[in-house]
């Protein structure tokens, strides 16, 4: 009888502290700050080149982008999930260089890159030059989870993508009137990569990202584009680079950036801002602006970040005359913004 008495109390013991851990495991992750950042890319952007309908819509699909991640963030998802699910929708849009509203390439098709990565373990995925992948950032993320690799290419990437599943859409889903124009004056113009056609000039640095902190303290970060209009030989840019274009490390920082990619790879920027943070104990906003308004400018690199720091402390930084942006912070503020003289972080 004793022995049955001292095995119910070992067994109760056992329960009531794992009971215990689950609550405090639950507390502590109610406790820890939730906030999301997106992008839809950096340029030239001034309110006389945006009719107020362009502008009401971008400011409308930024606004619907950041509250749906936000909302996976609120209901206790990842900050992996809620990254998937803000890139996805910008993806979705015509109003960003990313998914359906890609620039075309000099054979005017859409050539799309995306990258993601997880700052629990510093896992990451990415792809590059492929054609048809309706979402790009869900192929990234499938390279993350269901290979061995971080960056798959071509043709390639896109076989791994049919055994995974991931939606393919026909070529004129992608080709939208504004993007079939824009390469008509930039062929005409005889500007074959870094200059904009005169009624584009905000068009060139486009690309979409997300940053994200959830409840558990993981920060997330992920970008996609469509790369540069009018770009021949496979062009790659930032985006789909590790350290480059996208960042992620739960001690540290979460970046994704958007501009000039071959300056963004050249100087590892999304990474650089991370190292500043960890071995000169600079804040999130002090290593950004060293090396977005600082170190790009002497490169001659245009174009910005959304960064995060691991307590929520979010930047959006550029050094050009606008940036597509929205944000929710830690205290469930949003904000939406496209030009440099709106109030933002």
């Amino acid at each position: 009888m004793n022995k049955h008495r001292t095995l119910f109390r070992i067994g109760l013991g056992h329960w009531t502290g794992l009971l215990l851990w689950a609550l405090t495991a639950t507390a502590a992750m109610a406790d820890n700050p939730i906030a999301i950042a997106i992008h839809g890319g950096a340029g030239t952007i001034r309110q006389s080149d945006l009719s107020s309908a362009q502008e009401a819509s971008i400011r409308a699909d930024l606004e619907a982008a950041v509250k749906a991640g936000y909302a996976i963030l609120e209901a206790g998802g990842s900050s992996t999930d809620a990254v998937l699910k803000a890139i996805t929708l910008l993806e979705d849009s015509p109003n960003f260089n990313a998914g359906k509203g890609a620039v075309l390439n000099q054979e005017g098709n859409v050539e799309l890159d995306a990258s993601i990565m997880r700052g629990q373990d510093r896992n990451a995925g990415a792809i590059a030059g492929v054609f048809g992948v309706k979402n790009p950032i869900l192929l990234a993320h499938k390279v993350m989870t269901d290979s061995e690799h971080v960056l798959l290419s071509g043709q390639g990437a896109e076989t791994f993508a049919r055994l995974r599943g991931i939606q393919f859409e026909n070529a004129d889903y992608f080709k939208t009137p504004y993007r079939i124009e824009q390469l008509k004056q930039l062929q005409a113009s005889g500007q074959a990569r870094t200059t904009p056609a005169d009624g584009y000039p905000h068009a060139w640095f486009s690309t979409v990202g997300t940053v994200a902190l959830d409840k558990r303290g993981s920060l997330a970060a992920g970008t996609s584009t469509g790369g540069t209009a009018n770009k021949r030989w496979g062009r790659i840019g930032d985006s789909p680079i590790v350290g480059a274009g996208t960042y992620a490390d739960d001690r540290y920082c979460a970046v994704s950036a958007t501009g000039h990619g071959e300056f963004f790879i050249r100087a590892a920027v999304a990474h650089d801002i991370c190292a500043r943070v960890a071995y000169q104990q600079l804040t999130i906003q002090q290593a950004v602006e060293q090396v977005i308004k600082q170190d790009m400018v002497k490169m001659g690199g245009d174009g910005g970040v959304i960064a995060m720091a691991p307590n929520g402390e979010l930047t959006m930084t550029f050094n050009t005359a606008g940036m597509y942006r929205a944000a929710i912070d830690t205290a469930g503020q949003l904000t939406v913004a496209i030009y440099a003289d709106e109030q933002t972080r």
